[in-house]
């Protein structure tokens, strides 16, 4: 079986929890079947990964119209797979049209929805339109839909009514509990002025409106005196919202020691050792299919106080590997707190909860640790997908 793998992201341009995904899931898929990535971007010297860059020709278009022109690259090239598989809408439109031309079916990865997703019209301005367009059409016409969670599938369902039910298939994200693991190296700590021994709270995460950060920024005005902030932040999506962050950031450090924010994107052995050494992560996002970096905390051993809203509560256990803070939300496609302040307010208390108590921080990163081998390893999550694989061409045979 040959699969061609259709993205923006992968490695080494990776921005986010899709990157990750796919470069894990063809590392694993690559030990069973054949699989030719098809990208963006630059040149890759990875055997069976093509890259493709953006047209020439559409350098000054609207973002998300150089993307169409990326995509009708690669749906030219899948001539010869036997079933097109795509991540993000960057790539559903390469896959719906792959499919048409090519008579191959085309399975899709639900890693976000753009009608969940509206604050993006700041980001492309008409763009929006189009990846929404793309998006959809994609979506009623694909042959399989993976969602990440079971809230994702939720989430298309009443997105994109059109789709049967039948065709999505709930397949989660997964980790590589090896690459994510404890890190007792202090080294990339002390380089940037952070106490490994001091408790510490950490976020990381993109710079838009889906992550929450500035409701986490408002709620580490009431943690002790002496907990650090650390924030992996960076790629803003707005320069709105990166004007708001910064001015969050320099009120926070205006007020209290320990906050440091690193922009830049740090290397996993560096990554590994921030989470390892903190006493909680925070996940503070109004949209989170799944959470990807929730999962990355959890392998490296600290517990999670997390937003319970869409795939985060099948991956933070409530009361064992971690802490859901309840989340009132319009249901307008923003996921915007009905309640803000009671939302800063809560999670400012579960947050305090987590650092006053270090022992109980610890057993539940102990829990954590063990929930993620057990339930998020990514040969069972190659496996499963293998299965829609297979659903999906048997159910196309005559």
């Amino acid at each position: 079986m040959r699969v061609d793998l259709l993205t923006k992201e992968y490695p080494p341009e990776v921005y986010g929890g899709a990157g990750v995904h796919v470069a894990e899931l063809t590392r694993v898929l690559r030990r069973h079947i054949d699989v030719q990535v098809r990208c963006f971007g630059g040149p890759r010297d990875e055997d069976g990964t093509t890259a493709y860059p953006e047209p020439a020709e559409l350098a000054d278009a609207n973002a998300a119209l150089r993307t169409f022109g990326t995509d009708l690259a690669i749906a030219a090239d899948c001539a010869g797979a036997d079933l097109l598989h795509s991540h993000t809408w960057y790539a559903n439109l390469a896959g719906h049209l792959g499919s048409l031309l090519h008579g191959a079916p085309h399975v899709l990865s639900a890693h976000s929805l753009e009608p969940l997703r509206p604050w993006k019209a700041e980001q492309l301005g008409g763009g929006y339109a189009l990846s929404s367009y793309a998006e959809r059409t994609a979506y009623e016409g694909a042959a399989g839909l993976i969602a990440v969670s079971a809230g994702m599938r939720e989430d298309i369902l009443r997105s994109y009514p059109q789709v049967d039910p039948q065709r999505v298939h709930v397949v989660h994200n997964g980790i590589d509990v090896d690459d994510w693991a404890p890190n007792p190296a202090t080294d990339a700590l002390t380089a940037r002025g952070i106490d490994p021994e001091a408790p510490t709270v950490v976020f990381v995460g993109r710079i838009t409106r889906q992550k929450g950060l500035p409701y986490f920024l408002r709620a580490a005005r009431e943690l002790p005196a002496g907990v650090q902030v650390v924030l992996c932040a960076g790629a803003p999506d707005t320069p709105e919202i990166a004007a708001e962050v910064d001015s969050l950031v320099r009120e926070l450090q205006s007020t209290r020691t320990g906050v440091h924010l690193i922009s830049e994107h740090l290397p996993r052995h560096e990554l590994t050792q921030v989470l390892s050494h903190a006493t909680t992560f925070v996940c503070p996002s109004v949209y989170e299919p799944l959470g990807i970096v929730n999962l990355e905390a959890m392998a490296c051993g600290i517990p999670v106080v997390a937003t319970a809203t869409g795939g985060i509560p099948e991956v933070v256990v409530d009361g064992e590997t971690g802490d859901l803070v309840h989340l009132d939300q319009e249901q307008d496609g923003t996921g915007t707190p009905r309640d803000p302040d009671t939302f800063v307010r809560d999670l400012a208390a579960a947050l305090t909860r987590m650092v006053a108590d270090p022992e109980r921080a610890r057993r539940m990163g102990e829990a954590s640790r063990r929930h993620a081998a057990e339930h998020f390893s990514w040969e069972s999550i190659g496996e499963r997908t293998l299965e829609v694989y297979r659903t999906v061409l048997e159910a196309g045979r005559p």
